[in-house]
């Protein structure tokens, strides 16, 4: 009984540790603990600091964020558009979206489907540039 109550605060105190490392914290944020903190700085300016930095990492996240689900939405839209073109097999071809950059690999069956499929990526609005890693079978 007494190891299970010991293994289960082990357990959240480890946590605690690990989710305050993920979220940035630093045990010398703390007040009155090591030497780094700055000298006659008041609470309230202190929270702005601490306000300001988590505020900025959220944008940053934030804009990761869209980022991605722009890229997923650029892929979405060229898969389907293949998948709706009777010349391209798009279950055999891979889409792959980075900031505006789509590569296409995967084999196709002829060079007019490899032609049609790099042709329906590059008319996608949104493509800035197209990657062709196509194999002819």
């Amino acid at each position: 009984m007494i190891r299970g109550l010991f293994k289960l605060i082990l357990v959240v105190v480890v946590v605690a540790v690990v989710a305050a490392f993920l979220l940035g914290y630093d045990i010398r944020d703390f007040p009155g603990i090591g030497p780094d903190g700055p000298v006659g700085t008041s609470g309230s300016e202190k929270a702005r600091e601490v306000g300001a930095e988590i505020g900025e990492r959220t944008a940053q996240a934030a804009d990761a964020t869209r980022r991605a689900i722009e890229d997923g939405a650029l892929t979405s839209k060229i898969k389907a558009k293949m998948a709706l073109d009777d010349t391209v097999k798009a279950l055999s071809l891979d889409v792959d979206t980075r900031a505006g950059v789509v590569t296409l690999t995967g084999m196709v069956r002829s060079e007019g489907e490899r032609q049609r499929a790099l042709a329906l990526a590059r008319e996608t609005e949104g493509v800035t540039q197209v990657v062709d890693r196509l194999q002819l079978k």
